[in-house]
């Protein structure tokens, strides 16, 4: 007799990595990990462009002075030299360019660096005259937007290319939010796990591991950056200066005083060379002006003049002062207040007697544009002295290693040949979950470009994506 001999039965094939993740699908940690990592396609490239001019611009008055020491630097011919009146420089600057308008002159920064005069030139351009106080001789001129500062100004305005810039940097900044949010979600919520991968020795989990710490610190900043950031946004900021203007108050702290704006992006010691061309409050503030009459249209003042009075109302130097270009225009003298928001003060002086029309500062501006104003500081690293300055280097620095590290963490973890993306698998749970929908909802209002951009996505999501089997599996869309 034959025994027949049955054929042991196969043990069960363990289930794939991808298939344990579609099981997982449907987890809130996975779907906001999946909305994190599609908002870093858009949030990456744009915050690398803001940290790196961000990182420029703080390091302007060490860049600048490099790259262009025979207009920006002059020798002191001796410790007890002194330094010509400022009517002697500017008179050299006109004779020199006798078709440009002086707009507005700004005292040497320290020893060894030019008196600089920002004009307007025949054809309605802008640039910086450089003079040395000692001669005076007039050293040259550039256009401001031509140097690397300059050039890293505009690209962290609009990426120089005006509306269409301003847009996409400001939607960049509203996910960029979102990232923030939902990384501080994903490193609680994957402690434990990031551990363990990190024990078990698993490819790439020492990266990720510093990638979450990293951000666990410059998630912080990185959101104040972006909060103090939107009052300059075209679409954010110039709605809520709006509203702010309707109910008699303001976001910015203009000063209808000045004749004449100042033109120069290396002198940031201005309060108000960031303010947009609206009025602060109800526009009911009364533009001081110089009276001819009163002195039989005589001018007896004059810059220095002005530099002298500002000094005795306790303005610190160095000083900004506007030249006034007709009869009614005064001189105003804008104070130092680059480390201190709250020392901001302009007085304006009558180009005839010298006397004080009127005064501007911090304790006049509207409560709005107070706290906007020390936003500013803080966000351009210049608030608390140095602690600020280098505190706002490092945070650069850590975007952009963030920037770095989560694209490269991407890279490692792709599935090589599998003609998909790789993104987590995951759909954020919005009716089981009325508080997250409200949260979404909230925010969406907050940022109308946030929340228009995501109703886009949703619909893409819905209407494209899931009905397109390709597009579904590229993406790694779930149902």
């Amino acid at each position: 007799m034959t025994d027949t001999l049955t054929p042991p039965t196969p043990a069960p094939t363990p289930p794939s990595r991808e298939r344990r993740e579609r099981g997982k699908g449907s987890g809130l940690f996975r779907a906001i990990w999946r909305w994190h990592f599609f908002a870093s396609f858009l949030v990456v490239p744009v915050l690398l462009v803001l940290a790196v001019t961000g990182l420029i611009y703080l390091f302007r008055f060490q860049l600048e002075p490099l790259m262009h020491p025979d207009l920006m630097k002059v020798d002191v011919p001796s410790a007890d030299a002194v330094q010509q009146p400022y009517s002697a420089q500017l008179a050299a600057v006109q004779q020199t360019y006798p078709d440009a308008t002086v707009m507005s002159m700004a005292e040497p920064r320290e020893e060894g660096r030019p008196t600089i005069f920002s004009v307007t030139t025949a054809d309605g351009g802008g640039r910086d005259v450089f003079v040395d106080p000692y001669t005076p001789e007039v050293l040259g001129s550039m256009d401001p937007d031509s140097t690397l500062s300059g050039t890293a100004v505009r690209l962290h305005a609009d990426l120089m290319t005006g509306t269409f810039g301003d847009r996409l940097l400001e939607l960049g900044a509203c996910w960029a939010i979102v990232m923030a949010l939902t990384g501080y979600f994903l490193f609680v919520r994957g402690w434990k796990a990031r551990r363990r991968m990190r024990k078990a020795g698993r490819k790439g989990a020492k990266l990720r591991s510093r990638h979450g710490v990293v951000g666990s610190f410059v998630g912080v900043g990185l959101l104040m950056l972006l909060i103090s950031g939107l009052p300059w946004t075209g679409l954010w900021g110039a709605k809520v200066q709006e509203i702010a203007t309707d109910r008699g108050t303001s976001m910015w702290s203009e000063d209808h005083g000045a004749a004449s704006d100042p033109l120069s992006t290396l002198d940031e010691s201005l309060p108000h060379s960031h303010s947009r061309d609206v009025g602060w409050g109800s526009q009911k503030s009364e533009v001081p002006t110089s009276d001819p009459d009163s002195h039989d249209g005589t001018n007896t003042a004059n810059v220095d003049t002005a530099i002298e009075v500002a000094n005795r109302e306790g303005l610190r130097h160095p000083m900004t002062v506007t030249i006034p270009n007709d009869e009614g225009g005064v001189y105003s003298v804008i104070g130092y207040a680059f480390d201190a928001p709250s020392d901001e003060r302009t007085v304006h002086i009558d180009q005839y007697g010298g006397q004080v029309v009127s005064t501007y500062g911090f304790d006049d501006y509207p409560a709005l544009a107070k706290v906007v104003t020390h936003g500013i500081g803080l966000h351009e690293g210049r608030s608390l002295g140095l602690w600020s300055f280098w505190g706002s280097a490092l945070m650069c620095l850590a975007i952009i290693f963030m920037c770095v590290t989560g694209p490269l963490m991407w890279w490692r973890r792709r599935p090589r040949g599998a003609g998909r993306v790789g993104a987590p698998r995951g759909k954020l749970p919005l009716v089981r979950s009325p508080l997250l929908l409200v949260a979404l909802v909230g925010l969406g209002l907050l940022l109308p470009l946030f929340g228009l951009s995501l109703l886009v996505v949703l619909a893409l999501d819905q209407l494209v994506l899931r009905r397109v089997p390709a597009l579904a599996g590229f993406f790694d869309t779930v149902d």
